[in-house]
Parts: structure tokens; C-alpha cells; sequence
């Protein structure tokens, strides 16, 4: 399995040349093979690679933007996606590969079809029950994320709300 990473050579945007080569650099420094297509040279890479996004996963303009990330012809995520992915440690699981046997990562079990998920791995009765697909346990990686910063905002907004109540007891 090859990874596909759709990249524009000629970007004019210097934000997206940098989540290009964060991207390419990683997959080189792990040493995982991949496929560098070019959108901007090929019309057929990037009609390809419009095709094969998912609906959900394309912006307001239905236009996605470089690098878009697939593993053979499995779309695997955009830049966004690749960062949660590797901040949350979950990198394989990202690109549908097996985690090297050092990692810490756990393998999805390959067995498994149609979505079934292992009885050992099923959500409790208070978040919603995964289907097990790479990109799920991306968007859990998210929603946690999501929620701890959510939680920080509670407690700044708090805090300034005392703070503000001190500087009308003070006046």
C-alpha cells in the first residue's frame, strides 16, 4: 500500500507549501513509501483528487485544498486531519497502515469488515458508538481536543468575570 499525498508545486500560498512539506518531510522521516501527485501540472491528478474527496470533507466551495491524503484509493484526510492524527499519536491508524512493533499505537484489527468494532473497544453508554474507521478515531482525536479547549474557555471566562467583579468592588 502506497500513500497518495495531492500537493500543488506551484502554490501561491506560503501556508499551504508549509503543510505540504510538513506532511511530505514526516512520511520521509518515518520512512513510509508514498506518491507525491502534483495538482497543479496535471489535470488529471486533480480531477482525481476532486473526485475522491469525501463530501463532508470538502469546503463551502467544494474545492479542496493541497495536501489531500489517500492510502491506494482510501481517502484518509486533509492536512487538518494528518495533524490531529499525529498529535493524538494515532498516525497509522490515520494512514490505514500497521503500527511498527515499537510503537505504542494500537493496530485496527483487519479482520474486522463492514465496521464491526471489537467487543473490548465498544464506547460507554455516554459518547456515541464508533463504526472503527481510521477516520472516527480521528475525530475523536478532535472531539477531545475540542472539549479541552472548550473547558479552558469556561475556566478564562470565569476568571475574568471575578476579575471583573474585584475591579467593580475595588471602584
Amino acid at each position: 500500500m502506497v500513500i497518495k499525498v495531492f500537493v500543488a508545486t506551484v502554490a501561491g500560498s506560503t501556508a499551504i507549501k508549509k503543510k505540504q512539506q510538513e506532511v511530505l518531510g514526516f512520511l520521509e522521516a518515518n520512512r513510509i513509501d508514498f506518491e507525491q501527485k502534483d495538482i497543479a501540472c496535471n489535470d488529471d491528478n486533480r480531477q482525481w483528487m476532486r473526485d475522491n474527496v469525501p463530501g463532508e470533507k470538502k469546503p463551502q466551495n467544494g474545492i479542496p485544498l493541497p495536501p489531500q491524503i489517500f492510502n491506494e484509493d482510501q481517502y484518509c484526510g486533509d492536512f487538518e486531519s494528518f495533524f490531529d492524527a499525529k498529535e493524538g499519536n494515532e498516525i497509522h491508524v490515520f494512514f490505514g497502515l500497521a503500527p511498527p512493533p515499537s510503537s505504542k499505537e494500537k493496530e485496527i484489527p483487519s479482520d474486522l469488515q463492514n465496521g464491526e468494532v471489537p467487543e473490548e473497544s465498544h464506547k460507554t453508554e455516554s459518547s456515541p458508538v464508533s463504526d472503527g474507521t481510521q477516520e472516527d478515531a480521528v475525530a475523536e482525536s478532535a472531539e477531545e481536543k475540542k472539549d479541552e479547549v472548550e473547558a479552558e474557555n469556561e475556566e478564562e471566562g470565569a476568571e475574568e468575570e471575578e476579575e471583573e467583579e474585584e475591579e467593580e468592588e475595588e471602584s
